[in-house]
């Protein structure tokens, strides 16, 4: 199993960037899949969130009504889609994706409940 995230980079405070997430190995359509952030000497923090149905979507109060989380199954890839972007959105961004049955209705906040992770890709907002 391997997810490869894709589409950091350097943007403006204010800018846009499309982040990317391909599996392979596993397929969306049967798992749940999470976006993460961890900046400079800070712990990894829930970003979004997407079910394996695409019928739940969730977003940290920091990112809300400013990024979205999609997928397409046919791609097998998720996207972050990241507008406004602020200079403390700064970080790594990884991809996370789990099927399992979870005893928390929360639990895609959580980085330990995730089984596949990505290797991340680093996002630089100037100001």
């Amino acid at each position: 199993v391997q997810l490869q995230a894709s589409g950091g980079g350097l943007v403006q405070t204010g800018g846009s960037l499309s982040l990317s997430c391909v599996a392979s190995g596993l397929t969306f359509s049967t798992h749940g899949v999470g976006w993460f952030r961890q900046g400079p000497g800070k712990e990894r923090v829930f970003v979004a969130f997407v079910s394996w149905s695409e019928g739940r979507k969730y977003y940290s109060d920091s990112v809300r009504g400013r990024f979205t989380i999609s997928k397409d199954n046919a791609k097998n890839t998720v996207y972050l889609q990241m507008n406004t972007l602020k200079p403390e959105d700064t970080a790594m961004y990884y991809c996370a994706a789990d099927a399992r049955t979870h005893r928390f209705s929360t639990w895609y906040q959580r980085s330990a409940e995730f089984e596949y992770w990505g290797q991340g890709t680093l996002v630089t907002v100037s100001s």
